[in-house]
């Protein structure tokens, strides 16, 4: 993947470069030591530090400007560092993109992509490119503006793409009424989260509801279809999150593809990082 780098990982942290950026973030599950000597450490634009609690904000240590463009999968994202650590893309998920990519390709007929929890709209933003109708779905207005600048960033300002704000559960019941199906399906709930009103999501009891309301989305013929699940949840494991979708969906036509989301080091002797899990399912 063009444009990101792992560059190590140990002692509680991750050293990764963004574009010309180096930057050191948290990472809890590199509980190894490093690969590379301190030095290769040292020479980082910047750090993040965590606050002492869970949901505290942390702060950037070093020199990053505000805003700047990164290059990669055939798109243009902008990144901006945030108060938590985030900077509006999460590298992991590029098993995902290549799936997606895979699916539109072999589709024959129109791919319609329902995004939900679709952040700052990379997976939005590689369908359509690929040749999807996209609908992209956020309960943060925030970041669906976010999204739709990394849009016109990409070129991709006129590609058939719906931009909603809404809550998920709430949006989908509408979307059954109207009749709507969606061939293809990615969602990723965040463990907590609130809706575009205030609605509150935790995963452990909303997502099976969800999952619910899905199944009514697929098409009822026999056409081709994929839903795909991950999540950053602790505990969620793939074949947890395998079970889910064939408990919803029913067995699944192709083999049921799981796996965990890992940024992967750019250099032999730099150790992967799990950094959640995935899994797809097919008709």
């Amino acid at each position: 993947m063009t444009g990101y780098r792992l560059l190590d990982s140990g002692y509680g942290e991750k050293l990764e470069q963004f574009g010309k950026y180096t930057l050191v973030r948290p990472s809890p599950q590199a509980v190894w030591a490093p690969h590379c000597p301190e030095t290769v450490w040292h020479e980082a634009d910047a750090r993040f530090s965590r606050g002492w609690h869970r949901d505290e904000e942390g702060g950037w240590d070093g020199s990053l400007p505000s805003k700047w463009t990164l290059d990669l999968e055939g798109i243009s994202l902008t990144l901006s560092p945030t108060n938590f650590g985030h900077l509006g893309i999460f590298p992991e998920h590029a098993v995902i993109w290549r799936q997606l990519r895979s699916f539109i390709a072999a589709n024959k007929g129109v791919t319609n992509f329902l995004n939900l929890f679709a952040y700052s709209g990379a997976a939005t933003l590689v369908a359509a490119k690929a040749g999807a109708e996209v609908c992209h779905l956020d309960a943060s207005k925030g970041m669906v503006d976010w999204a739709r600048a990394n849009a016109v960033v990409s070129g991709l300002e006129q590609a058939p793409i719906r931009w909603i704000v809404d809550d998920a559960c709430k949006f989908l019941r509408r979307e059954i009424k109207r009749g709507r199906r969606y061939n293809l399906i990615l969602l990723d709930p965040p463990t907590f989260g609130r809706g575009a009103q205030g609605e509150v999501f935790k995963i452990e009891r909303d997502l099976s509801e969800l999952l619910d309301l899905l199944r009514q989305l697929l098409p009822v013929d026999s056409s081709a279809s994929r839903v795909i699940l991950s999540t950053h949840t602790a505990g969620w494991t793939p074949r947890v999150l395998g079970y889910l979708l064939e408990q919803h969906f029913g067995p699944s036509s192709a083999p049921l593809e799981t796996g965990e989301l890992l940024l992967e080091g750019s250099e032999e002797g730099v150790l992967a990082i799990p950094s959640g899990s995935y899994a797809s399912w097919s008709t």
